[in-house]
């Protein structure tokens, strides 16, 4: 469908959020472009599912935190069954754990709801274009966590006061070709620790370490850790 004022082609925007008067504002901003249009609105990711079972949106703002079925479960099934849809997560959470984990499940762009309209309305059309966006505010901690494993990568050792603990869990899942013990080390690797506080960390030796690091680069088949982790995150074998 065309728009008549500007000739540009009318994006059709699915909104899924379980509150009501955030979705009837949403919609009010959205309908007031010319080239955007609010087909429809949902409560939770099972309507989001039987919606486009009806009609197929371009894209889907998705909320995270949703009954019945939230907004990451709702995301991958998306993505299966209606790949060419592109889904957007607008959130109040700017924790990086949920913008690798939406990410993974096949979210195209990630924003958070106190952004602007104006910047709201930009992103939506950047990925209908093809690009992903991803709120300021969120890509400034992913940068932070990347240069944490970059500064790993680089000098082998990081100082005590840039390693945290992270809350890093690791995953099992078929396919996973590591051992426990690698798995292990991968997980203490994303946690941005050193080999020498990874060997402390497991009562073994630094040099045991750097053979479970090698032989980890060589399944994963990258080169160097940074990559490693990276990839782990992608896969799910480690959840930041």
């Amino acid at each position: 469908m065309e728009s008549r004022k500007t000739g540009r082609s009318t994006i059709k925007v699915l909104l899924a959020d379980d509150h009501q008067l955030f979705r009837e504002g949403l919609k009010r901003i959205l309908n007031m472009e010319d080239d955007l249009e609010v087909i429809g609105e949902c409560g939770d990711g099972i309507q989001v599912l039987e919606f486009c079972n009806h009609e197929v949106p371009d894209v889907v703002l998705m909320d995270i935190n949703m009954p019945v079925e939230n907004g990451v479960i709702a995301t991958e099934r998306m993505k299966d069954i209606f790949p060419n849809v592109k889904v957007i997560i607008l959130s109040i959470h700017d924790d990086e754990s949920y913008v690798f984990e939406t990410l993974r499940k096949g979210a195209t762009g990630y924003l958070l709801k106190d952004m602007e309209a104006d910047s709201l309305i930009n992103a939506i059309r950047s990925v209908v274009a093809g690009h992903a966006f991803i709120h300021p505010k969120v890509t400034g901690k992913l940068i932070q966590q990347l240069r944490r494993m970059t500064l790993l990568d680089e000098r082998g050792i990081m100082d005590e006061d840039v390693v945290r603990e992270s809350g890093v869990r690791l995953n099992h899942i078929e396919g996973n070709p590591l051992t426990r013990r690698e798995a292990e080390v991968l997980r203490l690797m994303a946690e941005g620790k050193s080999n020498k506080m990874i060997g402390e960390y497991l009562f073994i030796s630094e040099k045991t370490v750097k053979n479970h690091v090698s032989s980890i680069l060589q399944k994963m088949e990258v080169d160097d850790r940074t990559q490693a982790v990276i990839n782990s995150i992608k896969n799910g074998w480690v959840t930041l």
